[in-house]
C-alpha cells in the first residue's frame, strides 16, 4: 500500500522564473512565449508557450547535464508507505528532503491495527502467515502497553526490533522533476507494487512527459 496526497506543485510565478533561467545559457529570453497570470494558482492551470515547451522537451531529452531547469521544478507530496518502500526511497538522497513522523519518539502510541501494515502478501499466503502476523501485532501491542506503564527502555527496544518492515510510516517529502525522472526510469518495472503505483502517479503530474520521455503535444 502507498498513499500519495497533499500534492503541491511549482507555481506559475516560479515557473516563469524557471523558464527565464532555462534560457540563460543562450541569452534567448526574447524567444520566451509563456504568459503568466498572477491569479492562476498552480501549474495545472497554466499553459506553457510552444517555444518554451519545445526547448524544455529538447533539453529533457539531452540528459541531466542540460535539463537543469527540471531540478528547479519542486514537487511536494505527503506519502504513507511501508518501511520496505521507504528503505528503497532512501536511495535518493540528492535533491530530496523528507520530514517523517517519528518512529523513535512515538512508536509506543501509534497502535498496531491491521491497516497500519502492508499485509497483501501475508493475506495471499494464508493461514500460517496470517497467524504469525497476528501474534506479532499482539506482542507489539503488549510491549507498547508495558512501556507506557513502566517507561522501561527494554520494552521500547523490543518494539523497534520486532517491528515488521510492512509497518506504515508517513512523511512529507520535497522532490523535483529531475529526481522524479531518475526514480521513474529506475523503478517503473520494479516488482514492488508500490513503486509501480508511484510511477503511475508521476505520470499524472503536469508535463510529466518531461519526466517519462513520452512524446506529447503541448495542448
Amino acid at each position: 500500500m502507498i498513499k500519495l496526497e497533499n500534492v503541491v506543485l511549482v507555481s506559475p510565478e516560479q515557473m516563469e522564473f524557471v523558464i527565464q533561467g532555462m534560457r540563460n545559457p543562450m541569452n534567448s529570453w526574447n524567444k520566451s512565449d509563456t504568459e503568466t497570470d498572477p491569479d492562476l494558482y498552480s501549474l495545472e492551470n497554466m499553459t506553457i508557450g510552444n517555444n518554451d515547451y519545445s526547448l524544455m522537451q529538447r533539453l529533457a531529452k539531452a540528459g541531466t547535464d542540460h535539463r537543469k531547469f527540471m531540478r528547479m521544478m519542486p514537487v511536494y507530496v505527503r506519502i504513507t508507505a511501508g518501511h520496505t518502500w521507504w528503505a528503497e526511497f532512501d536511495t535518493y538522497k540528492v535533491g530530496t528532503v523528507r520530514n517523517s513522523c517519528s518512529k523513535m519518539h512515538k512508536i509506543h502510541i501509534m497502535g498496531f491495527e491491521l491497516d497500519s501494515f502492508d499485509h497483501e502478501g501475508i493475506d495471499e499466503v494464508g493461514e500460517v502467515a496470517v497467524k504469525t502476523f497476528d501474534t506479532v501485532r499482539a506482542t507489539l501491542t503488549w510491549l507498547a502497553k508495558m512501556f507506557n506503564e513502566t517507561k522501561e527502555k527494554k520494552y521500547w527496544r523490543a518494539i523497534i526490533e520486532l517491528l515488521p518492515m510492512g509497518f506504515h510510516l508517513t512523511a512529507n517529502v520535497m522532490l523535483n522533476y529531475e529526481v522524479l525522472a531518475n526514480m521513474y526510469h529506475s523503478r517503473k518495472n520494479h516488482k514492488l507494487d508500490e513503486w509501480q503505483e508511484f510511477c503511475k502517479w508521476i505520470e499524472t503530474l503536469p508535463y510529466s512527459e518531461l519526466i517519462t520521455g513520452e512524446e506529447k503535444p503541448n495542448d
